[in-house]
């Protein structure tokens, strides 16, 4: 069985992985496992400083030689050190699937390690849950679930929702459910949606899914 260990910087992609990924990888035949970013001693989660995470990402894949390491981060509010953020050619990219690969690649040649896979979500987790917000009826009114459609509605994928502090995914959702829970809620609204769905609507996020996939072939 192949191992694959993804880093992750909160609690709430650790959990998704843990429940939602785990049993879809394991009938493939790898087993799939998270582990939290340090931010600073004795601190676990979120990802404010690209140099603190480095190391961590080098240490599991020197450490897991035998396994494979990848990514969960958000392209939203990835820290300013990132690389290949700052770049000209990244502030003109338009669409954040062409952002999301062109740091990945970065991120790669950054990493130098043979059993990395880096991996970005576009824009950040809550985007994967507008891929059927009917999900959310459990947690809010009917006229929030509509207003949730309408905006999902208005983009080709979830993964145009876009990144301004104001309109990201989960400000949008904020804006109407402030007592949404990102921790508790959302790892719940997107195992009600299923993984099955959440590919067919997020496709940079199914690529990443895929190319784990394939390691059960030994083929990446």
């Amino acid at each position: 069985m192949k191992r694959v260990y993804v880093m992750v910087e909160g609690q709430t992609e650790e959990t998704f992985v843990r429940e939602v990924l785990y049993e879809h990888f394991l009938r493939t035949g790898i087993y799939i496992d998270a582990i939290l970013v340090e931010t600073k001693r004795g601190f676990k989660g979120g990802l404010k400083s690209y140099s603190k995470v480095k190391p961590q990402i080098i240490r599991q894949c020197r450490e897991k030689q035998t396994a494979w390491v990848t990514t969960l981060f958000d392209l939203y509010g990835l820290p300013n050190d990132f690389p290949a953020k700052n770049n000209d050619a990244y502030a003109g990219l338009a669409t954040g699937q062409q952002k999301a690969q062109y740091l990945q690649t970065a991120l790669a040649q950054d990493i130098n390690e043979r059993n990395f896979i880096p991996n970005l979500l576009v824009h950040e987790f809550e985007a994967l849950l507008f891929s059927n917000v009917q999900a959310f009826a459990d947690w809010t009114d009917q006229k929030n679930v509509q207003a949730l459609e309408q905006i999902a509605m208005s983009f080709q994928t979830p993964e145009n929702i876009n990144d301004s502090p104001q309109t990201a995914p989960s400000k949008r959702i904020l804006q109407l459910m402030p007592e949404y829970d990102k921790v508790v809620q959302g790892t719940l609204i997107a195992n009600d949606i299923g993984l099955d769905q959440i590919r067919a609507k997020c496709a940079h996020f199914d690529g990443w899914v895929q190319s784990l996939e394939r390691l059960a072939n030994g083929v990446y």
